[in-house]
């Protein structure tokens, strides 16, 4: 065989190679010689390829060329990214797949004992169209939010008009009807392959839960929490339906698992369900008590979000700031005239809901000019060195000497602050601000009439008075809502109608038996109910947006939005400061200080705001992302939604349905400095 291979290489290669050899050298010996007409065609050549190099190389790289570059990128990297999630098998040879919690609970024999009800937070939940504008043809009943948001690029103006409130009432603009999608599919996905409760249920199921014994109590998360009653009557059908499962189960209480701002919702209900009517539900004092056994609080918003503040004053968070820092031509393109942020600002300022996670406590809680909880703690959360606690009891032990310090103190309690400097200079060299002496329309000027189709309250307010609130100010948690009044009147008045984001002096005063206090743990008192447990279940090791450095918008056009966060502002190495946004510790949604004040410290044994001592429980997960693609989102992620696959999470929801209770499960277990942030934090109890 072997010479059989030689002969043919003999043969065929070699021969075939010498004469090709042959023929192309013989005739470039001749041209050369002769220095005809080859010779000239060949230098023609040459030049016009110099010519062509030349172009190449003196061509500018423009502005649309970076643009379509990221895009371009960006939408391979995702395409790619979906074609390995479709084509990759569940389960690869050689990779061991980890045993679900459900599994293995029901292993050691772990069966429902309480109904479950899921009550989904902001966003989260999907939302379809009944009655809509002749530009939603042929979507009727089709979700708008929580699906393919495909109609997101058919017709995006159409969609943004669909999904807007009215902005007088906070309820639906005439001829449009927008409603939460009933049943568990509401908020197990948000988007196809992105969970959200989806993984949660399944565990639930793997130990016997169904239909009858669990519930999504699904509502128009965009509304304020009283006009999901007026409008909807959810909140009593989320009460007829506890009161069923209570039935229908042998009479065992329920266990509710709110998430985000479904744990403000879900406070809003108790008071609501106690409360005579009209206002109320009439189910008395002693509702609570007969009807639920626990509230499993996930990543709560109790206190409110920083985040929530910068959506509302410029429609931003720290994602569209790293986004300009990376490429400020994207969002604010003369070219495409996207006017991307003014859009989402129209719509998002219609949504009561919002407001509802501002900040709630004012100074006392999140700090002044000169101090805050968060004083002294490291930016570096990889190498902060978290301690463990654990007990059966619902206390905590403490390391006394776990100090973290920085080079200079960050003022986080300047929620907001124009310019760098005026974030980390002393208060008194803070000039002082007054709103009432602010012009807040320029007369001679009419904005309205020569603007363009975008309208944003900014329209309404006069370039001086714009200039004037960015001069060297910084704004806490107090004065921030005056600024939000001014820039925000309408949206303000309609929304503070129903929310309030104070501390009460006398919980016994007659006026906080109004809805709009109901909310806002600071101003209500829980339910009489010594035999329920309280949960606060949240992330800890993200960085998570706490204040916000802003500058002037470069755009003068009316009807732009005229802040913008100051991407360019940067700290040094380990600092808490990147692209404009101070960070601090959290679950990158919600920072430690809101998810877990009052279950440390506001409700911890019998206080004001918890009369009947309901014992409350702090449980912290240490995030960890995931270790490969493989994991997917991470089975040990501590981030705000993706906690909701977090397997220690889920052992603890299913351990407590099954009836076990917080000192069975571990009691409190802290890895963050929540208990040192209470010890300073001035809360009469």
């Amino acid at each position: 065989m072997a010479s059989i291979l030689r002969f043919r290489k003999l043969c065929y290669v070699e021969p075939c190679s010498s004469l090709k050899f042959q023929y192309f050298e013989t005739p470039k010996i001749e041209n050369r010689d002769e220095g005809g007409v080859g010779s000239k065609t060949e230098n023609l050549l040459e030049k016009k390829q110099r010519k062509n190099k030349n172009k190449k190389q003196h061509r500018e790289w423009r502005c649309i060329d970076s643009c379509c570059w990221v895009i371009g990128y960006m939408c391979t990297t995702c395409w790619v990214l979906l074609f390995l999630y479709h084509s990759l098998p569940a389960t690869l040879t050689g990779f061991p797949v980890p045993e679900s919690p459900g599994t293995r609970l029901k292993a050691e024999g772990l069966t429902p004992l309480h109904p479950v009800v899921l009550v989904p937070g902001i966003v989260t939940g999907g939302l379809e169209l009944w009655e809509g504008r002749p530009c939603a043809e042929g979507l009727f009943r089709k979700r708008l939010w929580g699906g393919g948001f495909t109609e997101i690029f058919k017709r995006p103006l159409c969609w943004l008009e669909h999904l807007s409130l009215h902005n007088e009432t906070g309820l639906d603009p005439p001829g449009i009807r927008v409603r939460a999608v009933p049943g568990l599919v509401a908020a197990d996905y948000f988007a196809p392959g992105y969970f959200v409760w989806a993984v949660l249920i399944e565990n639930l199921a793997k130990i016997g839960y169904e239909g009858k014994n669990m519930h999504m109590a699904a509502y128009d998360w965009r509304l304020s929490f009283q006009n999901t009653e007026i409008r909807d009557q959810a909140l009593t059908r989320l009460k007829s339906k506890i009161e069923l499962m209570y039935v229908t189960n042998g009479h065992k209480k329920v266990v509710v698992v709110p998430h985000s701002m479904g744990v403000i919702y879900f406070l809003h209900f108790m008071k609501w369900v106690e409360s005579p009517p009209p206002m109320g539900g009439g189910g008395g004092p002693s509702w609570c008590a007969k009807h639920i056994k626990a509230i499993l609080n996930i990543g709560p918003a109790f206190l409110g979000v920083p985040k929530a503040v910068s959506n509302i004053f410029s429609a931003e968070g720290k994602d569209i700031a790293y986004i300009r820092a990376m490429d400020p031509g994207v969002l604010d393109s003369e070219i495409l005239r996207l006017q991307t942020l003014e859009h989402v600002m129209r719509a998002s300022r219609t949504w009561d809901s919002i407001v509802s996670l501002l900040p709630k406590g004012g100074d006392a809680i999140w700090g002044n000019l000169d101090w805050s909880p968060e004083d002294g703690q490291s930016c570096d959360l990889a190498k902060k060195g978290y301690l463990q606690t654990s007990g059966d009891t619902n206390f905590n032990n403490r390391d006394e000497n776990r100090v973290f310090q920085v080079k200079e103190p960050v003022k986080y309690g300047r929620i907001i602050s124009f310019g760098k400097e005026t974030s980390q200079i002393s208060s008194p060299q803070l000039p002082r601000h007054d709103f009432k002496d602010l012009p807040h329309q320029d007369s001679s000027t009419n904005f309205t009439s020569s603007c363009g189709e975008v309208w944003t309250e900014y329209d309404e307010l006069s370039r001086e008075s714009i200039r004037k609130i960015t001069e060297n100010k910084a704004y806490t948690a107090q004065t921030l809502f005056d600024l939000l009044r001014f820039v925000a009147p309408k949206m303000m008045q309609r929304a503070e109608a129903h929310f309030s984001h104070g501390i009460a002096d006398n919980l016994d005063d007659p006026k906080y038996a109004h809805y709009k206090y109901w909310s806002n743990p600071l101003e209500t008192k829980l339910p009489v109910a010594p035999y329920m447990e309280i949960y606060s279940l949240y992330g800890v090791g993200i960085p998570t947006e706490r204040s916000y450095v802003y500058k002037m918008s470069p755009s003068d056009k009316c009807k732009s939005i005229p802040f913008r966060i100051d991407g360019s502002a940067d700290g040094e190495a380990g600092s808490c400061l990147k692209n404009g946004v101070y960070f601090v510790d959290g679950d990158d949604s919600v920072p430690v200080l809101s998810a877990g004040l009052m279950c440390a410290k506001g409700w911890r044994g019998r206080t004001r705001f918890n009369p009947s001592g309901i014992a409350t429980y702090i449980r912290e997960y240490q995030h960890k992302p995931p270790a490969s693609l493989l994991e997917g989102r991470g089975i040990e992620s501590g981030a705000h939604v993706d906690i909701m696959g977090n397997v220690a999470l889920i052992e603890d929801v299913l351990r407590v349905s099954a009836g076990a209770t917080g000192a069975q499960i571990g009691g409190d277990r802290i890895y963050s400095d929540i208990m040192r942030m209470s010890e300073r934090i001035n809360l009469q109890q």
